[in-house]
């Protein structure tokens, strides 16, 4: 499966949109509905979800049946604030062009990049 950045920053806003991801409580979730999310197969929610807890990103875990979601985490919260600006998230995307793929660190370098340009930073 492939990975699907718009997928990512539109589960990572959601986490960070809910009062209830304070890392006191663990949320289980099968499908993208169960989060409220829609767009996505369950597959692809739950592939997706597994992506960024392995990364670091979600504080949670993956099993068998479930996303577990307890927070977004210090990493999680970093990326998010580079890419959530819709501005910045769209000249990421064209920057990207036609590549077939880039690892989310080169998608935070460049929203990174994005970011300097914007405060006339070197």
């Amino acid at each position: 499966m492939k990975r699907d950045l718009d997928l990512i920053r539109e589960i990572l806003l959601h986490i960070e949109g809910g009062e209830q991801y304070d890392g006191t409580r663990e949320f289980y979730y099968s499908t993208p509905e169960d989060m409220g999310l829609s767009g996505c197969t369950p597959e692809e929610f739950v592939y997706h979800c597994t992506l960024l807890i392995e990364d670091g990103y979600i504080d949670g875990a993956a099993t068998i049946v479930n996303i577990v979601v307890r927070r977004l985490t210090s990493r999680g919260h970093d990326f998010l604030d580079d890419i959530r600006d819709a501005g910045v998230w769209k000249q990421v995307k064209s920057r990207l062009g036609s590549l077939p793929g880039v690892a989310l660190s080169i998608v935070a370098e460049l929203a990174k990049s994005e970011i300097k340009k914007h405060l006339a930073l070197p």
